[in-house]
């Protein structure tokens, strides 16, 4: 990309002076932003060849639907991708400027929340890698999710306005716009050939507007693929000047402000009619886009040879907020392309596959039937029809069984609908992809068991080892070669080490380094001071009643209690850090947020405990900060209810940065356990034939613990005794969940195993050699959890490409 450093400088400096300002005139954003549009103008030859080379031919092109793509910062990553990361560095430094500081500056792309964004965020960068023509379909979010703020222990939501800025990695397209129509009539026409279709009129209309952002892979032959994401804006400008004359502002800009609200933030608030709304306009406008976009662009290359379409397309729905792909790619062939019904329904289910995430009731979407046909009648009919005619199939192979349909009790149900018009349809760990099988999907894998494979998350170990963890990477390539930064699988030679006591000494003083690292950070947020050399417990994930924060925070009150009992008891020091944000909406977690604070605060003020264990919530995690916990982290709790984790992708980040798994088998805990070996994980309570058979077969009793088990009747009276008062705050709530409500995600049942499996851990943490050892243990065994590999698997299963990858 640059011949050297002296060539980088020139064209930096080129670069500002052709934005019309001189260098010593600029300041920090500024020289942020003239090194992003640098290297994106740079990449443009690249990006535009590759774009090119999909083009036409045998290609198969992937485009990957998510509501989510948590991308992180960008310009750290991709300079180390394109290997120039020290020579801007060097350039840079001769300018008097800190690369690290203007990495600094760049915000975290407020485009998704949690694991379902960062795993579409990984699938992407290996699909760059590997050569795939993949390519992800998003909504640009103005204001993101929220930024989480902790103001007297509760949470607090502010916009994110990360765009404050600009966001130079983007590229705005408005000649690809697409428009977008709601509501109408629908009206029967018939064409010159006495064929019946359907067009939609007196529609309310939006404009989508692409914003393209490269997507870089590692390496020097590096290709860049694209994610692309729509804006919301007014189809025209219908200014209300009359309105603005007289006063009324608001009315004078109301179409601009209805209209760009469809792609203002990440999940709006669905407890009231208007954000419900809004939700579904948000899952039908970027599927609606990113589907005519996709026919538009196969049209102009191939033309209207439709019996060709899946040979060249792929659509992946991430999860059920895209599942409108489906009626929406029919209504495209049906009535824009006057297909028959058959031909069209052929196409559409072998264009489009489907991931399922979760098997929570509460989670698998759906939607009123009024509601959903009232904002989209054309795709209600078409569902209905798709639903139908699903049933009559299932009446004729199975008489006797009646047909779980795709409309159901007064509700368009998503998840339905997703493997009924999909060709395949996975799971993301093994005991999730069963769990889909036997019980939240069951009667669709008796019809469609062809369908149906699973494919265990993975993610990036370039951005989550190689760039996150500097020195770690440095010495595993010490000590086997590059061939791991290209080559999870390589990883495993580490296992040669594991007898190495100066390579174990040296691993140790890596991990007490980045615990270092992340104690400077947590001083700098929230002013508190914690240990490196303490045992460093860390749980960081969205905060759900089955996430079990709760059962970490009755640990923590536990050994709290013990030790202001025995002062002087026998423990290694301990930090507590826990992090995640709670849906604005989800009052019980937001109570287990302030649980956590209330904790926090009488913990890390007593005395009389010589700060033997601290207790940190860390705000608003995102990308960033986890990529300064994770390779700081000494124990990884991964303690949800059984089967109710899907798979879980941090679990992946903390093995790979030598955290030793805390957990339950659940989600992906059990493949860490099988690829790490059952010594070298820690696993603790229920597993998930005996969660399920509590829950259909009964015979659990909260109370009959409670009261059997003194700990857990202490720590359960504390959250209502006065011992954690706090006022604003009551824990009723969460008291109550636990006994009134009969403990419904098992958290007093497992507390005695899990506190035993905590205490085992800290013992084993004073024996520093056989720690570094289990911890190397799980590093060597981590390669099989790249999304290197899952991407590989999802190419040659699901998306049918051929070729060979790297």
């Amino acid at each position: 990309m640059f011949d050297d450093k002296e060539a980088f400088k020139t064209e930096y400096l080129a670069q500002c002076e052709e934005l019309g300002t001189s260098f010593a005139e600029t300041g920090p954003h500024e020289r942020y932003t003239i090194l992003v549009e640098l290297l994106r103008e740079r990449l443009g030859k690249v990006w535009a060849g590759t774009n090119k080379s999909y083009s036409g031919g045998e290609t198969k092109q992937v485009y990957y639907f998510s509501l989510e793509f948590l991308i992180g910062k960008l310009l750290s990553y991709y300079l180390l991708n394109l290997g120039i990361r020290d020579l801007v560095r060097e350039g840079l430094g001769d300018l008097g400027v800190d690369l690290d500081a203007l990495c600094e500056l760049e915000t975290d792309a407020g485009l998704g929340n949690g694991g379902l964004g960062r795993l579409a965020a990984c699938f992407l960068d290996s699909m760059a890698f590997l050569g795939i023509p993949g390519h992800g379909n998003g909504i640009r979010y103005r204001y993101g999710l929220f930024q989480q703020k902790i103001v007297d222990g509760f949470q607090v939501e502010l916009p994110d306005n990360w765009l404050r800025h600009g966001y130079p990695w983007e590229t705005r397209k408005p000649d690809k716009s697409v428009v977008v129509k709601y509501r109408g009539e629908v009206v029967t026409r018939w064409d010159a050939e006495g064929r019946m279709f359907f067009e939609a009129e007196n529609c309310e209309s939006v404009l989508a507007v692409p914003y393209d952002v490269p997507v870089v892979s590692c390496g020097p032959e590096a290709a860049v693929n694209t994610l692309r994401l729509w804006s919301a804006e007014p189809v025209a400008d219908d200014f209300d000047l009359a309105s603005f004359n007289r006063g009324d502002y608001s009315r004078a800009n109301r179409a601009r402000s209805e209209a760009e609200a469809i792609s203002y933030i990440l999940y709006p608030e669905d407890s009231n009619d208007a954000g419900r709304e809004l939700r579904l306009k948000q899952e039908y406008f970027f599927v609606a886009a990113g589907l005519a976009s996709i026919v538009r662009r196969y049209r102009k290359v191939y033309g209207p040879n439709w019996n060709d379409f899946t040979n060249h397309v792929a659509v992946h729905i991430n999860d059920t907020h895209p599942a409108l792909c489906v009626p929406e790619l029919m209504r495209i062939f049906l009535d824009e392309e006057k297909l028959s019904w058959d031909a069209a329904w052929n196409i559409t289910v072998n264009t489009i596959s489907y991931t399922n995430h979760t098997v929570l009731p509460e989670a698998l979407e759906k939607w009123p039937v009024e509601f959903f046909r009232s904002l989209l009648p054309r795709i209600y009919m078409i569902v209905q029809e798709i639903d139908r005619r699903h049933r009559l199939e299932v009446e004729i192979r199975y008489p006797a069984q009646p047909a779980e349909g795709i409309i159901r009790d007064g509700y368009v149900l998503m998840a339905n609908l997703a493997v009924v018009g999909s060709h395949s349809v996975n799971g993301v760990a093994r005991l999730h992809t069963e769990i889909l099988r036997r019980s939240v999907l069951k009667q669709f894998y008796t019809i469609f068991p062809y369908k149906f494979s699973n494919k265990t998350n993975g993610v990036s170990h370039r951005r989550f080892l190689l760039e996150a963890n500097p020195e770690l990477s440095a010495l595993i390539t010490r000590a086997i070669g590059k061939d791991w930064i290209t080559d999870a699988g390589a990883l495993t030679r580490l296992a040669e080490r594991e007898n190495d006591s100066a390579f174990l000494a040296d691993l140790a003083e890596v991990k007490y380094r980045n615990k270092v690292r992340l104690a400077e950070y947590i001083r700098a947020s929230s002013g508190l001071k914690v240990d490196p050399r303490s045992l460093f417990d860390i749980q960081v994930k969205r905060i759900h009643a089955y996430k079990r924060q709760l059962l970490n925070i009755l640990k923590i009150m536990h050994l709290y209690n013990r030790l202001r009992n025995n002062p002087n008891m026998d423990l290694s020091p301990h930090t507590f850090l826990l992090a995640g944000k709670a849906a604005p909406g989800y009052y019980y977690a937001k109570q287990i947020i302030k649980l956590l604070n209330t904790v926090a605060e009488k913990v890390n003020a007593d005395s009389k405990i010589k700060g033997r264990i601290r207790v940190v919530f860390l705000e608003n995690f995102s990308v960033s900060n986890a990529q300064i916990i994770y390779p700081a982290a000494d124990v990884s709790e991964q303690i949800s209810t059984a089967g109710k984790e899907a798979s879980g992708t941090g679990n992946m980040k903390f093995m790979m940065n030598g955290a030793l798994t805390l957990g339950t088998l659940d989600g992906a805990n059990v493949e860490i356990r099988d690829a790490a070996g059952a010594a070298n994980t820690f696993i603790f309570g229920l597993n998930a034939n005996q969660v399920m058979d509590f829950y259909t077969k009964g015979g659990y009793s909260a109370w009959e613990i409670y009261h059997g088990q003194p700990q857990v009747k202490k720590v359960t009276d504390q959250l209502i005794d006065g011992t954690y008062y706090d006022e604003g705050a009551d824990f009723r709530l969460i008291y109550d969940s636990l006994l009134r409500d009969n403990d419904e995600y098992f958290v007093l049942k497992d507390f005695a195993p899990y506190v035993e499996a905590a205490r085992s851990l800290s013992r084993l943490f004073r024996d520093t050699e056989t720690w570094s050892r289990i911890a190397l243990g799980n590093i060597a065994s981590s390669g099989v959890f790249s999304s290197d590999r899952t991407i590989k698997e999802y190419a040659e299963d699901i998306w049918r490409i051929p070729g060979t990858f790297l």
